[in-house]
């Protein structure tokens, strides 16, 4: 396979390094192939870069993209609204629409407020749920991503297997220098998919514990479904002890089912976070929860603020999106869009000679080189060669398609199978040049 030109890009990125730090303005955009690549345009399944070369997109913008790129539908909504306004620190009518319309698809969705991304929203969570309970600490899972902001910014990345330590009580690490040490005394990490460890952990400590957050598919890490009972478990057990049940949705969200994981799975938590596919693209996010909880920002008893929360653009491609997946219904050709190309994937590599896992619901999924047959948790990903998905990641975007660097692929809901047998066909030839 003959290399493309990424000559415009790498000019564009020498560039932008003089005025912005590292070129681009979010850690994850550096590490594309063979670096930060500048694009022009997107259209449905389709994105566009600098130097002319159109890709298949698999990364959907990290999640958000889920009706595809340029929409018609969200692009004329936002077009038409903002024409009354961009945001006026005051409500208007499509905030109390699209407020009405996610109570009446989430599960949980009782009461809700708008903020503009995942981190943020996932904070004023922990907020109420401090609150609420009058405890201090919350419990998360080795290798769930819940924001970048300090206190959930440990247990991310470990140098190695053996230094996450006991299993029990597990060795944690700050992502980044600049972290606040005393962030760390704010929660317990563990082990995700071991319930019998949760139960004891709580049987001792939940006079501390406000609140218990879980990515309801740990999508970042390895995509790995929740084992048989596991959310049941943290529901009953947060019940027991008066702890908060908070589920991460901003991936989830929309992707499983217009309820989201919780619909999915039919479990209610007491609050949710909500964002990415949301807004295809515009910067929304959504904290839903029981009233029961949500009062104390009703009651002014928990405060959350900000002056771009709910502007007219957000929300108008909010309730768009939402409208086309709610007439469109593309769930169950998703579903199956996403399965057949994970079982063309496995066929591929078979054929090659790679020893791949293939794991995930559908809409979304990875692929990791391994000898594994299942990732059940955080500590299961480290047995991946990272080395040998880089350079598959690096011969797929040489040919035009596009997938996240840790081997994270999303199916939209504009995808069509003749681009799922494309990407096989490409895939079969990339494993065989490994």
């Amino acid at each position: 396979m003959s290399e493309i030109s990424y000559a415009n890009s790498a000019l564009l990125l020498e560039r932008a390094k003089k005025v912005i730090a590292g070129g681009v303005c979010s850690e994850f955009r550096k590490y594309n192939h063979p670096h930060a690549i500048f694009y022009t345009h997107g259209q449905g399944s389709k994105i566009y870069d600098v130097d002319g070369n159109e890709y298949l997109d698999f990364t959907l913008s990290q999640g958000p993209m889920i009706l595809g790129h340029s929409h018609p539908t969200v692009l004329s909504a936002i077009e038409e609204y903002s024409k009354h306004g961009q945001m006026f620190a005051g409500q208007h009518i499509k905030e109390i629409e699209l407020a009405e319309k996610l109570n009446e698809i989430i599960p949980s969705a009782e009461l809700l407020r708008f903020c503009l991304d995942g981190s943020e929203a996932v904070q004023t969570a922990f907020r109420v749920a401090r609150a609420k309970t009058g405890k201090k600490k919350f419990i998360r899972f080795e290798g769930h991503y819940h924001g970048w902001l300090d206190n959930v910014a440990w247990g991310l990345s470990s140098p190695s297997l053996e230094a996450l330590g006991d299993r029990t009580s597990p060795n944690i690490y700050p992502w980044s220098q600049g972290i606040s040490a005393e962030s760390k005394d704010e929660f317990i990490v563990l082990p995700w998919n071991d319930l019998a460890l949760l139960e004891k952990t709580m049987s001792e400590m939940h006079h501390e514990i406000a609140a218990i957050i879980t990515e309801p598919i740990m999508c970042n890490n390895g995509c790995i479904l929740p084992a048989q009972g596991f959310l049941e478990g943290i529901r009953s057990i947060c019940d027991k002890y008066k702890s908060a049940f908070i589920l991460d949705e901003v991936i989830t969200g929309f992707r499983l089912s217009l309820g989201g994981a919780q619909q999915y799975f039919n479990i209610v938590p007491d609050i949710s976070i909500f964002a990415k596919a949301l807004g295809s693209g515009y910067p929304i996010s959504a904290i839903v929860g029981k009233r029961e909880w949500m009062s104390l920002i009703e009651e002014s008893k928990v405060i959350h603020a900000g002056t771009m929360n709910s502007s007219n653009p957000t929300v108008a491609a909010a309730l768009a999106t939402i409208s086309v997946l709610e007439q469109e219904q593309p769930y169950e050709r998703m579903f199956m869009l996403g399965n057949k190309l994970m079982n063309g994937l496995r066929k591929a590599a078979a054929i090659a000679n790679q020893k791949v896992l293939v794991q995930g619901p559908g809409p979304m999924f990875i692929l990791a080189f391994t000898e594994h047959t299942a990732f059940n948790d955080y500590r299961d990903t480290f047995s991946g060669d990272k080395a040998k998905l880089a350079k598959f990641i690096a011969g797929m975007h040489n040919s035009k398609i596009r997938i996240i660097g840790r081997g994270l692929w999303y199916i939209s809901a504009v995808h069509t199978e003749e681009e799922v047998d494309h990407a096989i066909k490409i895939a079969a030839e990339v494993f065989l040049t490994l």
